[in-house]
């Protein structure tokens, strides 16, 4: 299923996994990861045919001068970047629509030969949360010593639809490998890459991997989104007074939302978007 590139000299590798996808509202899991392994060598490729169905994740044709030229096909590959004397694996792309069983055993395979010590998955889920209030981070993990004791997992029963990246996690921690997942809740009235939800995930995994993560033109592009939002916010009085509502809940609330509230919020998006509706309330 994969094809793994000569490689040597990892250094205490941490294995970062998001796919393109379910559980990636506004795209911050793969801006996230994509930041934090920029420019970084490709480690293993794998096989588009054995997890792509073609007619869901079509390959992007280019036509020049009215003449067939090339084929984007949709990928899945390994890449690593180093920090601080220590490595980073990073396996992004679209999500597989096949053999996701079949990959997390080979993901397993693939982590034992590099030696992979820790997993962390990275996604986003859309919730009832104001872009004026920094981004809260959903923590989930194999075992409670994983994380902070400032920090708090989600009590209770949360049964929400899979996606193939916990599927990976899950495989991988049944063969013994440790795995944190950090989730950021984005607004679920922004449109597209929401980039200070990739932030505040760069932010948690560089603390939670020892790092120093320089987070660049993604802060400029957070702030200039801000601006947009409040701009376009401050013409509608409906939005205004939405968004209103929701700083109330938030700061009642706090940042950490219990597993019910969660639940209740991922089943009303998708029963919204099954109807047709605007979930929640007014996009921006």
């Amino acid at each position: 299923m994969y094809q793994l590139e000569p490689i040597d000299g990892l250094i205490a590798p941490a294995l970062i996994v998001a796919f393109q996808g379910w559980v990636n509202a506004g795209n911050v899991g793969t801006e996230a990861s994509g930041h934090i392994v920029a420019n970084g060598d490709v480690v293993a490729t794998f096989d588009p045919d054995a997890l792509f169905d073609y007619r869901s994740n079509r390959p992007v044709i280019d036509f020049v001068d009215g003449r067939l030229q090339d084929v984007d096909w949709p990928e899945l590959s390994l890449r690593r970047a180093h920090y601080d004397r220590r490595d980073v694996l990073v396996l992004s792309g679209n999500e597989p629509d096949w053999q996701w069983k079949a990959l997390g055993r080979s993901i397993v395979e693939l982590a034992s030969r590099l030696g992979v010590v820790e997993v962390v998955s990275l996604g986003g889920v859309p919730a009832a949360t104001p872009h004026t209030y920094p981004t809260p981070i959903l923590t989930t993990a194999s075992r409670p010593d994983l994380i902070d004791e400032s920090e708090q997992l989600p009590e209770g029963l949360l049964r929400v639809p899979g996606a193939a990246v916990n599927i990976i996690e899950l495989a991988l921690t049944n063969s013994g490998i440790p795995a944190v997942g950090f989730w950021a809740q984005v607004p679920h009235y922004v449109a597209g890459p929401y980039y200070a939800g990739a932030v505040a995930l760069i932010d948690r995994v560089a603390r939670h991997l020892g790092i120093r993560i320089e987070l660049g033109e993604l802060v400029d592009r957070a702030a200039e989104q801000r601006q947009q939002l409040d701009a376009t916010i401050a013409t509608q009085p409906d939005s205004r007074a939405y968004l209103e509502r929701l700083e109330g809940i938030a700061a009642a609330q706090g940042e950490i939302p219990s597993a019910d509230d969660i639940a209740a919020q991922v089943e009303r998006f998708l029963r919204d978007a099954a109807e047709g509706e605007e979930p929640f309330g007014p996009e921006v």
